[in-house]
């Protein structure tokens, strides 16, 4: 058949599908040994090289696909013309949230090594399809917030930490399961919530009150409840919103439209009216943004950890590209000039892994000295993983050549992706500002942060140089937020190399103090310096 022949496929990689996410992934492997009690680690091994073997799965991944493809519709009506208000989903977007929860991705609070376990699994599903994330990144954050009233949290609680996906809209007392969104920011005012408008009026019933206003971004929409924060008499409060009343009726929750959003597209996001909206108070009034802040620091660890997961899965696809594409004579992952590249890429984002686990070992440890460390070292984590996420993407899609431009690749996808935990939970310049008032204002943090790395003290000489340089940026807050972001940038890649230093292989933590910390890199990835060992940091990297 001649006229065929121009068709036989050559030199083309094989599907990255059909593999254990997490079992692939060395040093996701490592971080959860190293964090987890002993006595469980069977226990959790096999949990998450369940989920990774079905994340990596071909069925998941074209659920994956098939939510991105097919986003959300709003329907404010039925067709009788009474007001509705819900966003019907593809069917994928439903399986793939029912996984999620069945995973356990909601119960970081309520199990041994919970945090750390759950962290390694929202690093791993995010690989499947990220918008998924958003609500179970918010009904997990939720728990914390709720226990500021007890009553509260007896009721939902339970709910939140099920691992049954309940997507029916009924009262909370009558489901399985519920998840849950949050409205903070509104149009005038954005992250300084403090500018919030919403009114919110006292009931006769206690604890309970009537609020007026406009949401300009609302997670989750077809979420079971919802935190908010609205304008008591008091100042600014927090308040629980349910979508469906105790009586079964409609909570007045007016969907005024739907993002149309760079990425996250399964997921929706919207603005919302509320109009003498039932909603119950959490904590005190007046103290709305310190009763909230434990679901925002709690989000903005998932926000690490996302961008941790797309770092991860774009240096897995580059990776496994180039050790099957063949050019110039030889495979692309052994021509040196490629080799740095995907050896940088994979150092970029083994060290956001690294991070990432050890906060969420803060979080189960629990004490005094890890809750002093997670005021400064979280919000620089936020502010760096996130800011590094777009540039490895970007670099990784490219490593595919035009292969990675196009959809079928899933890399347009990541690209589209990466950019949003950047802006989620406060963006870059926001988290500068919380490092400056941690420093400014508790003095444990930086002492918490100080012990932390000096754990890998005399370990590397040149993350030793970089401690002395971070002192002396440090021995001068006045007028530092301006420069804001070169020390946070500073903090952060210090505590990086730090873990890798004590964790990671030595040919790893080599090259990411030679280039990160030893000023000895370029503007790019792939500008390593030489005498570093970027094979064995590229074979570590690859997935199967």
């Amino acid at each position: 058949m001649a006229g065929n022949t121009t068709h036989t496929v050559t030199n083309q990689p094989p599907p990255l599908v059909g593999y254990d996410l997490f079992g692939a992934d060395r040093a996701l492997v490592e971080a959860v040994e190293r964090h987890t009690a002993p006595e469980l680690l069977d226990e959790v091994r096999a949990e998450l090289s369940g989920l990774g073997a079905s994340a990596g799965s071909a069925q998941l991944q074209e659920w994956g696909a098939q939510a991105n493809e097919h986003p959300p519709r709003l329907r404010t009506h039925d067709r009788y013309g009474h007001r509705i208000d819900e966003v019907e989903f593809h069917p994928a977007w439903h399986r793939l949230l029912g996984k999620g929860v069945g995973a356990g991705l909601t119960t970081g609070w309520i199990r041994p090594s919970g945090h750390v376990r759950r962290a390694a699994a929202f690093l791993v599903w995010t690989q499947v399809e990220a918008g998924t994330c958003c609500p179970l990144s918010m009904t997990n954050a939720a728990v914390p917030v709720l226990r500021a009233d007890p009553e509260l949290a007896a009721a939902w609680e339970p709910l939140l930490s099920s691992v049954i996906y309940d997507r029916e809209l009924r009262p909370a007392a009558r489901k399985a399961g519920a998840l849950f969104g949050m409205g903070m920011t509104e149009k005038q005012g954005g992250s300084d919530v403090r500018a919030n408008a919403t009114a919110a009026a006292p009931l006769a019933e206690a604890g309970a009150y009537a609020l007026t206003g406009h949401k300009w971004f609302c997670s989750a929409p077809m979420s079971d409840g919802f935190l908010v924060l609205a304008q008591a008499s008091a100042g600014l409060t927090c308040f629980l919103v349910p979508r469906v009343l105790e009586d079964g009726t409609r909570n007045v929750f007016l969907l005024q439209r739907l993002k149309d959003k760079l990425g996250n597209r399964s997921n929706a996001s919207a603005e919302v009216e509320f109009d003498r909206t039932w909603a119950r108070r959490v904590g005190e009034e007046g103290r709305g943004v310190r009763t909230i802040i434990e679901m925002v620091a709690a989000t903005r660890l998932d926000c690490v950890l996302g961008s941790a997961g797309l770092m991860r899965q774009a240096v897995a696809q580059a990776v496994h590209h180039a050790t099957h594409r063949e050019a110039f004579g030889g495979r692309l992952a052994d021509k040196p000039l490629m080799r740095n590249v995907l050896a940088d890429l994979a150092i970029e984002s083994e060290a956001a892994t690294a991070l990432a686990l050890r906060l969420a070992a803060a979080y189960d440890d629990g004490g005094e000295s890890e809750q002093a460390l997670l005021r400064l070292a979280l919000p620089a984590a936020k502010y760096w993983v996130t800011k590094r996420c777009a540039p490895l993407v970007v670099e990784a899609a490219e490593c595919l050549g035009g292969n990675g431009y196009v959809e079928e690749s899933g890399l347009p996808r990541l690209v589209r992706e990466s950019p949003l935990n950047s802006v989620w939970e406060g963006a870059g310049n926001i988290q500068a500002l919380d490092v400056l008032r941690a420093l400014q204002r508790e003095p444990g943090a930086l002492d918490a942060y100080l012990q932390e790395i000096g754990r890998a003290h005399g370990a590397d000489h040149r993350l030793d140089r970089a401690v002395k340089d971070l002192f002396s940026e440090l021995a001068d807050l006045e007028g530092m937020e301006g420069r804001a972001r070169r020390l946070v940038e500073r903090l952060a890649t210090v505590l990086q190399g730090s873990l890798l230093v004590r964790f990671a292989p030595p040919e790893v933590a080599d090259a990411f103090c030679a280039s990160r910390l030893g000023n000895d890199w370029g503007s790019t990835f792939g500008t390593l310096p030489s005498g570093l060992d970027l094979t064995a940091v590229v074979d570590r990297a690859r997935a199967c």
